[in-house]
């Protein structure tokens, strides 16, 4: 394990504390990343954006983000999570604001250029992943990943609460009130978590071990599968409410809800995903998970009419990725080699990000808007997904349970 020594037997004190203030900081944290997707159709308005413009909004704080969480990985492993989570909290507070005075004097320039420092929220998963596997033993990474993961949940607040607090309170005050939250986690977790009792500070310098991890097989073919699951996830929880607007003519208010509900759904599924590869193995896990998004996205390439069959499309769909963001960082916990896992993490998150990057792009290129259809980049997620599933089948090594990995 990256940066511990191997755990005592009995689970040690502060354990369940400490991975509940991990997931609640990745709470806020994905609620402040997410904050200017859930807000495009106000931008899309005010700014008088088109629908490519708005994709590439929408998409800059994933891009910052994925790429920011390469070093945040890395960091951890020579900070530890109460300082990186602290000052990741903390560096999305000025984003946040700027994005407030940006969208208040309908400036595009000064909302994107603060979209993409928002980025800084984003590497928060980056620090969890080898903060909460420090605190468990190989048999429950899964299990810990899996319910950190459900930190995503975040997008699901935004998608829920941001357009109806501008509703209540207006655009501005809402962006206080986000700061304000990330204030209070900051000092909470700076307070009152603590590294696992087995951690020690990797002290080599950030670029060698980066270096290493990509030099490392396993890193990149992580990377992949991550990309895809974790990717398709982002990507429809930021593009989502403008889907469900060009789509199927929702208000703001109602494309949040049901952008909450997909999101909710999703990270239910990941601790699922966790917990089953911990049981039966990553391998089928992932398996079920791409096949399920393979036959889902062509479902919902063919526009299902009706609230109900529509709703249930999406929500399978996000149970299937869900599952397999729980299945693939399982993987990682166990793949990973010794001392690895905070640099390797950070990789891995990355590619997922930069999974969810591209696609609000290409949606917003390829919207259709004669037909209100978004068939091209549908179809290009069918294939994705695919390629994804045969990679596994055919490349990934078999069933590995994480209680028989080393530590």
């Amino acid at each position: 394990m990256a940066g511990s020594a191997p755990l005592p037997s009995a689970a040690p004190d502060g354990r369940t504390l400490n991975l509940v203030l991990a997931t609640s900081a990745s709470v806020v944290g994905f609620w402040a990343w997410n904050s200017v997707a859930t807000l495009g159709a106000f931008y899309t308005l005010n700014l008088q954006l088109n629908p490519a413009t708005t994709g590439v909004l929408v998409a800059m704080p994933v891009f910052v983000g994925s790429l920011g969480r390469i070093v945040v990985g890395a960091l951890t492993d020579k900070y530890g999570g109460r300082a990186m989570f602290t000052f990741v909290l903390l560096a999305s507070i000025l984003p946040i604001l700027l994005v407030a005075v940006g969208g208040t004097m309908r400036s595009f320039a000064l909302v994107l250029s603060a979209a993409l420092l928002l980025g800084v929220a984003g590497t928060v998963f980056a620090v969890g992943i080898p903060f909460v596997s420090a605190w468990y033993e190989p048999s429950r990474r899964g299990f810990a990943t899996g319910v950190f993961g459900a930190g995503m949940g975040g997008t699901a607040l935004a998608a829920f609460l941001n357009p109806r607090l501008v509703a209540a309170i207006g655009y501005f005050p809402t962006h206080l009130l986000i700061a304000a939250i990330l204030a209070g986690m900051a000092a909470l977790v700076w307070f009152r978590m603590k590294e696992a009792p087995g951690w020690t500070r990797n002290s080599l310098p950030v670029l060698p071990k980066l270096l290493d991890a990509a030099k490392t097989p396993v890193t990149w073919k992580m990377c992949f599968l991550y990309a895809v699951v974790f990717g398709g996830f982002v990507s429809f929880a930021t593009y989502l409410p403008t889907y469900l607007r060009d789509v199927y003519s929702f208000d703001p208010s109602g494309a949040g809800a049901r952008t909450a509900g997909f999101a909710l759904a999703a990270v239910l599924a990941r601790p699922v995903g966790g917990v089953l590869a911990d049981r039966f193995g990553p391998k089928p896990v992932v398996i079920t998970a791409l096949t399920g998004v393979a036959v889902l996205a062509w479902a919902v390439n063919l526009q299902p009419d009706g609230e109900v069959p529509a709703g249930l499309t999406f929500v399978a769909m996000a149970a299937a990725l869900g599952l397999g963001t729980g299945g693939v960082f399982a993987w990682v916990g166990v793949l990973a080699p010794p001392g690895k896992v905070g640099s390797i993490s950070g990789v891995v998150s990355a590619a997922g990000g930069l999974g969810g990057y591209f696609p609000p792009l290409v949606m917003g290129a390829t919207y259709d808007a004669a037909t209100h259809s978004y068939s091209i980049g549908l179809t290009l997620l069918v294939v994705t997904a695919l390629a994804g599933l045969a990679f596994t089948i055919f490349v990934m090594p078999g069933r590995v349970k994480a209680k028989v990995a080393a530590a």
